[in-house]
């Protein structure tokens, strides 16, 4: 039986000797890649969080003492040694173990979301909630990723805490120099004054060492050497900025040095008043692939050989890609372009853009909302910002799109990566939400590109615009094939033109192809269905009208949020025009579906061609003229397939 094997629970651990922790963190690591190695995951930062992980569970006694992971995508060494290691080969799989913490797994989880910077505000609130309950017995760590402290909510939160120094909490610092790219910034640099300032501690460590071998004039060397310790740290390094807040801080320590973590962390847990921890990790450490992968050191992988950290099975294009390539190519012409991504360059499609124009690229760490502000800006001095995030994020800066680009009518350009159902990362990594939100901004107009002749259109019309905020959004993975349109039609573009008057089918985006294929299911049933792409969702164009007019049925098919998405302004919008032509809208109506593949999501969710199909045949009258009732109807599976399908019957 291995040591690993061993472990059911944290106070298996606490049982262990020096030895065979060390002897464990080996085994885990080995865990870790071949499990990830088959299911995808989070690889690099887990692999530098194993001592770490170890030495939290040997000190706190969890879940009695609140253990709180910011980001979560670290939390796989915590699953492992709480009990679910037996757990990890349905890792990110539909019904199976989260990739972040999850309270419906373990009393040992708190926070479920995969947004950074907010486990001090979490932690706050609770320090305040145990302070008026009298549980002052019960302890409260907050690890954070230096990537974390980049985000103005952790600064606010670390505000709130310093205030309060009779409510104690422990707030780990995984400085690792990275989020998922370096962590940039005045912080990034001061955490590297600090890792600098230990390597001054051993140098004094050393004198006293060696002055006190020296007698009696020796040791008087070092007092006065000693008695001036304080300004000559000023001197070399900046002080700590954590106890100009107030904070104690201990540190630097070396995050894959067992005993002195606990150490570190026992006077900690003693200290009684709000206290950081300042560790040193090594991100991907122990697995070779990872260490020497320079751009991120296997943050994030697929299914890979565990020999060499490669994909097993290489995607086509992506999405991200074909941004990056078509940016670069516009931002050659147009000297006005700048980009900005929020610690992710590399992800969003960016690296390419920061080779080649560097002076015109600015990551701005985990700061979503300093992003579109100070995107706002650049776009009053003259030039026209490319703000490229994950479509969840930009949740955190509504405020900013809404104040700070629509209200002064700024031409900043958002470009939504991974929008709609992304799937195995779980509720908080979808994108689901940017179609319902973004509808209440005025002026602001959102494209949905269904391939890559599209996106390069859409994407050249979106920085050509200089008097509104636009958006792009697409979904993650592989572009697919190009869907050249029959004709356009004003702003629509025509993918499939039907016989007679039957259904309208109005797709948005990558939908397009889902679409498609739900009209020839029709079309074997006898109902006649054309095939719209607005390609510009907002505002829709004009002529979606008369298209409708002409048709008995209009239904839209998108894969965001059905409530005040794209199915909601076409209601609107036949409202306000009279006319009274039947609705039917496909979307998500679950804002938080569970993990599982893109295809599983939309499946539960009726965005299938053939739950669309169903759908649309049984909302088609028999022996209307755009159907023809000669041929069998298989709709009998309708609502069960199509459940999240709306009906509005729009009157004047």
């Amino acid at each position: 039986m291995t040591l690993l094997e061993r472990i059911g629970r944290p106070s298996d651990l606490r049982s262990l000797s020096p030895s065979q922790l060390t002897r464990l963190a080996g085994e885990i690591r080995e865990f870790l890649v071949r499990h990830v190695a088959v299911t995808g995951g989070h690889l690099g930062p887990n692999l530098g969080a194993v001592e770490l992980t170890l030495a939290l569970h040997r000190v706190f006694d969890s879940p009695r003492d609140t253990l709180l992971w910011d980001v979560g995508h670290q939390a796989y060494v915590h699953k492992i040694v709480t009990g679910r290691a037996d757990r990890f080969p349905g890792l990110r799989r539909r019904g199976g173990l989260s990739g972040y913490p999850s309270r419906e797994e373990s009393a040992h989880d708190h926070i479920e979301h995969s947004h950074a910077s907010v486990a001090l505000s979490y932690a706050d609130g609770m320090a305040k909630a145990r302070a008026l309950s009298g549980e002052t017995d019960r302890h409260i760590v907050a690890v954070v990723g230096d990537g974390a402290l980049t985000g103005g909510l952790a600064w606010e939160a670390l505000n709130n805490i310093a205030a309060a120094p009779d409510r104690p909490v422990v707030i780990v610092v995984n400085d690792n120099g990275r989020s998922y790219a370096p962590t940039v910034g005045g912080l990034a640099q001061h955490l590297s004054a600090l890792r600098t300032h230990a390597g001054y501690e051993r140098l004094l460590g050393w004198g006293k060492q060696t002055l006190d071998g020296a007698g009696t004039p020796g040791r008087a060397v070092y007092r006065t050497l000693h008695a001036a310790k304080e300004g000559l740290k000023d001197a070399l390094v900046p002080r700590p900025l954590f106890s100009d807040l107030g904070l104690k801080y201990l540190g630097p320590v070396d995050g894959h040095d067992i005993p002195a973590l606990e150490a570190a962390l026992e006077h900690a847990k003693d200290h009684g008043a709000p206290v950081i921890v300042h560790c040193i990790t090594r991100k991907g450490l122990g697995y070779a692939p990872a260490e020497q992968d320079e751009e991120d050191h296997l943050h994030g992988v697929g299914a890979i050989d565990p020999r060499t950290g490669r994909p097993l099975r290489p995607g086509g294009p992506s999405w991200s890609a074909a941004f990056g390539r078509e940016l670069v190519s516009l931002a050659a012409q147009r000297r006005e372009i700048v980009a900005i991504t929020a610690a992710m360059p590399g992800s969003v499609g960016l690296s390419d853009f920061a080779t080649r124009f560097p002076e015109r690229f600015f990551d701005v760490g985990i700061a979503e909302q300093h992003a579109v502000a100070s995107a706002a800006g650049l776009a009053m001095s003259g030039l026209h910002p490319v703000v490229a995030v994950y479509g969840t994020f930009l949740n955190r800066a509504l405020d900013q799109v809404l104040m700070d680009l629509a209200l002064h009518r700024l031409g900043v350009t958002l470009v939504l990566d991974r929008s709609g159902v992304t799937g195995d990362d779980g509720a908080s990594h979808n994108g689901l939400w940017d179609l319902a939100l973004l509808q209440a901004v005025p002026g602001l107009r959102i494209a949905a590109p269904r391939d890559v002749p599209t996106l390069q259109e859409e994407l050249a019309q979106a920085v050509a615009t200089d008097d509104a905020p636009t958006v792009l959004r697409y979904p993650r993975g592989a572009v697919p094939p190009a869907l050249p349109a029959v004709r356009r039609l004003g702003g629509v573009d025509v993918l499939r033109e039907a016989r007679g008057a039957g259904v309208l089918l109005i797709a948005v985006g990558t939908m397009a192809r889902t679409a498609l294929e739900a009209a020839e299911l029709c079309a074997r049933q006898g109902v006649e269905v054309t095939v719209v792409d607005p390609r510009w969702v907002k505002p829709l164009p004009d002529e979606l009208l008369g298209l409708a007019a002409d048709h008995l049925l209009v239904a839209t098919v998108e894969d965001g949020l059905r409530t005040g998405g794209v199915g909601g302004a076409v209601a609107q919008a036949l409202h306000e025009a009279d006319l009274q032509v039947p609705l039917r809208t496909f979307g998500v109506t679950d804002g938080f579906p569970g993990q599982g593949t893109r295809a599983e999501v939309l499946a539960e969710a009726g965005l299938t061609a053939r739950a669309v199909a169903d759908a649309l045949v049984t909302a088609v009258p028999l022996g209307s003229p755009g159907s023809d009732p000669a041929p069998p109807r298989h709709a009998s599976r309708a609502d069960e397939n199509a459940g999240q399908a709306g009906d509005h019957l729009n009157k004047s």
